[in-house]
């Protein structure tokens, strides 16, 4: 009756040697953990390009509202979709000018801006468009404003900081300023 016990002894042996041998838990431990960094990554990586984009869209719309401000738009007489293509001309290398909405307001000298023009244009997830074209003129108050909706990637993974449905967040660039006298 010697024979059951031997493979119990060895069965032991085995999960002795098993349980000393460490080649391969370094790999074990990585696939534990790397859809959590991998995850983390990419939210950083597409948060830093939500910021960057931002910053882009807000210096391009605010090199162009310099514009009105010295009077070469008003000068030359710009019309709409001029000054839209010298927006567009400014950020292009990282947006898609197609989906890209300018509107400018002018107000009355002294009058204050209504805090409906600088409400948020999102409704219920969805982008309301009520984009103007005034031409400002000497004295009055203009205000600049550009929207783009940036889509967004790693939605899916838990980060989501989108404000629009279909996982895309509106970035939205304002210049306001008294346009100079002539």
């Amino acid at each position: 009756m010697t024979a059951p016990s031997l493979p119990t002894t060895s069965a032991v042996g085995a999960a002795r040697r098993f349980r000393g041998d460490r080649r391969g838990s370094a790999a074990v431990q990585f696939a534990f953990i790397a859809p959590l960094f991998f995850a983390l990554l990419f939210a950083i990586i597409e948060s830093s390009m939500v910021f960057f984009a931002g910053q882009i869209l807000e210096t391009g719309t605010a090199d162009s509202a310099r514009l009105f401000l010295t009077h070469q738009a008003q000068d030359t007489n710009m019309t709409k979709d001029a000054f839209f293509k010298n927006v567009c001309d400014r950020i292009s290398m990282l947006f898609d000018c197609n989906k890209l909405v300018v509107s400018v307001k002018a107000y009355p000298a002294g009058t204050p801006i209504p805090t409906a023009d600088l409400a948020s244009p999102i409704v219920n997830g969805t982008f309301v468009n009520n984009a103007t074209y005034d031409m400002p003129q000497p004295g009055q108050t203009a205000v600049v404003r550009a929207y783009y909706q940036w889509p967004l990637f790693v939605t899916g993974l838990g980060f989501n900081m989108s404000d629009l449905t279909g996982s895309k967040k509106l970035l939205v660039a304002t210049a306001a300023f008294r346009v100079e006298p002539n």
